[in-house]
């Protein structure tokens, strides 16, 4: 079982751009940090194999141990074929049961990707349903390459075209429960804003 995380690296004015509208870009990236470290909390918790995929380059000193992520780049295209290609690489490496994340989501606990992986022995697709009308979570058991084609990313048409696409394979497929991403301001957890002063 392999667990794929996909994070952006924490570059001042690059990251949480539309919370940055509201609280400048310092604080934005302070809040982006505290997304990754629970990323990398729940992570570690999860019963598999772990491969980090930054958006740019390998981050070398980060909350992400090296002796229990495996660190990589995503290939430079659109989200669909950067996911597609990390998918592709698990599966060609052996692994059965896959799961990708980002690092968006502070709601998100490890029994959330154990249930994923759990779902994948019988099922083959698995899906965690985003508030915002996309997901945070996808697990596959076999590459579809269907489910990164033709979407348009970072809406709320997302998640839709997804399960459109699985009934059109006719393939068996379960939902987890619904979460939230943090993306504006108003997204941000209480714990957070309290920590930081904003």
């Amino acid at each position: 079982m392999l667990l794929i995380i996909f994070a952006k690296n924490p570059i001042l004015g690059k990251v949480k751009t539309r919370i940055a509208k509201d609280i400048g870009d310092e604080k934005a990236l302070q809040v982006y940090k505290k997304l990754l470290e629970h990323t990398c909390a729940v992570a570690q918790e999860a019963e598999c194999t772990r491969w980090i995929f930054y958006s740019d380059y390998i981050e070398v000193n980060d909350c992400f141990d090296p002796h229990k992520f495996t660190k990589k780049v995503q290939s430079n295209t659109d989200l669909g074929t950067r996911m597609q290609n990390a998918f592709q690489e698990g599966f060609d490496a052996g692994f059965e049961r896959i799961v990708i994340i980002g690092s968006d989501c502070y709601e998100l606990q490890p029994v959330f990707i154990n249930e994923a992986f759990h779902i994948l022995g019988h099922k083959e697709v698995v899906i965690g349903p985003a508030y915002d009308g996309g997901y945070y979570l996808l697990g596959l058991r076999y590459m579809y390459s269907q489910l990164f084609m033709d979407k348009h990313w970072s809406t709320e048409s997302v998640l839709h075209d997804t399960v459109e696409d699985i009934h059109e394979l006719e393939l068996k497929y379960d939902l987890l429960t619904p979460l939230s991403d943090v993306d504006f301001y108003t997204d941000i957890p209480d714990d957070i804003k309290t920590l930081l002063d904003i």
